[in-house]
């Protein structure tokens, strides 16, 4: 800081006012001499060790007191300059500006093992970030590279020398800084790399300014690894499905063909004929009903957004439940924007399988049971609750495995639907047993519009 002018310095207030301190007693001292009878190389004696001792008591002075406040400026100067292994000597305990010296030698401790842990934290961050199989990039807000990996550099098959100080366009992935967070990136991005890449993009501030972290992942391995556990389980259920209707065709139409070579023929060969036949046009149909139903799993349409109110759409679905009266227990006007067909198939869907669960109850003798629907504002999003006395859940980890189903006359593959178009939807579908009753809860969570009409 510039100095005021006209204002004296700390060192030279403190010089001053112990000379002023010590000047009444100088004067009086010195009347008293050259008023007495003393001889004159006295005199001028005792006048210069008056006069010394009352300079050098002041220098004294000024010194205490300016000594330890340069320390403390040159102890400070080395912190802000990053130098924490100066420290003050012969610190004094008890004493005012021995305590300020030994908190400023303990700042400067703390100081040095702080920069110590960032710096071994920054050591292990740098090695992870360069071993690791994820192509990492940092842009400023003026969205240039300032950060690259190794893996980030094999990805754009350029060195970071080339790569640091230009734009993400210029570099050739400018639009991992447009759109989604979180996406699949086509595979034209990186021309000269093959594979399929997941991107994941957060913000950051470093110096007050946003900045922007790009993850880039090779997502080929991962992808391949769980299409393999897919195929695998589909071919598994389409094979138990395949030999349970093939293997009672080919046993029957080996009987029919065997009674067909007898002679004499049986005198009821006719009818066992026709029962025959009438087991493998069933086995067939089933046959058939089983894989119409996986070709509506692999074919599920996208979904054609369009603004619906929810009180009406439920109002429509209990509508069409006949077997038994569902209780509506409604909540306040929301507006959804979804596609309304897929979604009031799923609550249909829904809706049937807690009123035939409820049925069974009732068949049993508990007249009581019944089904409930509600729905509710939670943040963001709308929850509907449909809620039945029936049962349980036995089996909840299979609830949504494909073609798994505990009904007679059930594929397995509604609860499956329901959830593919739910997450189509943004949306979430949970089914659980109540707590504390029997029956079933599910709840679908909706996605609600940030501006609604």
């Amino acid at each position: 800081m510039a100095k005021e002018p006209g204002r004296l310095t700390l060192d030279k207030s403190v010089l001053a006012y112990a000379l002023l301190g010590g000047l009444p007693a100088v004067v009086l001292a010195l009347g008293l001499l050259w008023r007495g009878a003393y001889d004159p190389a006295v005199r001028w004696l005792l006048s210069l060790l008056i006069v010394a001792c009352w300079l050098g008591f002041a220098a004294g002075a000024r010194n205490l007191v300016v000594r330890p406040l340069q320390t403390m400026a040159n102890l400070l100067l080395a912190l802000r300059e990053g130098d924490y292994s100066f420290r003050a000597r012969d610190v004094r305990q008890g004493d005012s500006l021995g305590d300020a010296l030994a908190e400023i030698n303990q700042l400067g401790g703390v100081l040095q093992s702080q920069r110590r842990s960032a710096v071994e934290a920054t050591a292990l961050l740098r090695t992870v970030m360069e071993e690791i199989d994820v192509a990492v990039f940092a842009f400023d807000h003026e969205g240039v590279l300032r950060l690259v990996n190794r893996a980030g550099e094999r990805l754009l098959s350029q060195p970071a020398e080339r790569l640091l100080g230009r734009s993400a366009l210029a570099i050739g992935i400018g639009e991992c800084l447009e759109g989604e967070s979180s996406r699949m990136l086509a595979s034209a991005t990186f021309p000269r790399t093959h594979g399929r890449w997941g991107l994941r993009r957060t913000q950051f501030r470093e110096s007050g300014r946003p900045h922007q972290l790009v993850v880039i992942a090779d997502l080929s391995q991962l992808l391949r690894e769980e299409e393999l556990v897919a195929w695998q389980r589909l071919v598994r259920v389409l094979g138990h499905e395949l030999n349970n209707s093939l293997a009672p065709i080919k046993s029957i139409a080996g009987s029919l063909s065997t009674a067909l070579r007898r002679v004499p023929r049986a005198p009821d060969w006719e009818s066992d004929m026709y029962a025959g036949l009438d087991i493998i046009a069933a086995r067939a149909e089933g046959l058939a009903r089983f894989l119409q139903a996986y070709s509506r799993l692999a074919r599920l349409p996208a979904p054609t957004i369009a603004t619906c109110d929810l009180a009406e759409m439920t109002q429509r679905v209990i509508a069409l439940e006949t077997r038994l009266p569902v209780v509506l227990r409604g909540g306040s006007q929301l507006l959804l924007r979804c596609d309304p067909a897929q979604i009031e198939q799923v609550l249909i869907n829904l809706v049937r399988n807690a009123v035939e669960a409820v049925l069974e109850q009732r068949a049993a003798g508990r007249t009581e049971a019944g089904v409930r629907m509600s729905w509710r504002r939670d943040g963001g999003a709308a929850e509907i609750r449909i809620e039945d006395d029936g049962p349980g859940i036995a089996q909840t980890a299979n609830l949504f495995v494909p073609f798994f189903t505990t009904k007679a006359e059930g594929s397995g593959i509604g609860l499956v639907l329901c959830r593919q178009i739910v997450e189509n939807h943004g949306g979430s579908l949970t089914l659980a047993n109540r707590e504390g009753a029997p029956g079933c809860v599910a709840i679908l969570r909706l996605p609600l519009p940030s501006n609604p009409p």
